[in-house]
């Protein structure tokens, strides 16, 4: 016998600006990417937009499509690192349909390629952005306490001589 439980799950939008504003993750935003290579499109290419902001990109799967014709997909990557030259990451064929990277970072820009077969193969990815850690003003406070209790021990130590 099989036990089935099922649970009542709502869900809430978020707006980008309630994310933002929060103070515990306004340093981190994730974004789901996604595109499909196939015999009329063989690339794609993902690129940050901000090239002041630490940009994380990771691979999440490559999965073939269901109507994908029974021959061999081979996609290929590279990166923004040096000037490389694109790598099989995936090899794909009906009774083997997807590809999972628990953690596979590549640094933007990514270029995929449909090396090998018709397609329609699909990539799912998650790109974060990291905002640069400001200083805010307790810390920027901490600092200066920090600086005055150093410059006391000193003045101690220099008049004990």
């Amino acid at each position: 016998m099989t036990a089935c439980i099922t649970e009542d799950i709502s869900i809430t939008s978020i707006d980008l600006s309630d994310i933002t504003s929060s103070s515990s993750i306004s340093d981190k935003v994730c974004v789901h990417w996604g595109c499909e290579l196939s015999s009329s499109q063989t690339a794609a290419v993902f690129e940050a937009e901000d090239d002041l902001l630490e940009n994380q990109f990771f691979i999440k799967t490559i999965c073939l499509s269901a109507q994908a014709s029974d021959e061999l997909h081979v996609v290929a990557v590279s990166d923004g690192v040096g000037e490389s030259k694109p790598v099989p990451i995936a090899t794909l064929r009906h009774c083997m349909p997807m590809v999972s990277f628990p953690a596979l970072e590549l640094m933007p820009p990514v270029t995929f390629n449909l090396c090998s077969g018709t397609g329609p193969v699909f990539i799912s990815a998650q790109h974060i952005t990291l905002n640069p850690t400001e200083n805010t003003e307790e810390e920027e406070e901490e600092e200066e306490v920090e600086e005055e209790e150093v410059e006391e021990e000193e003045e101690d130590r220099g008049g004990s001589f």
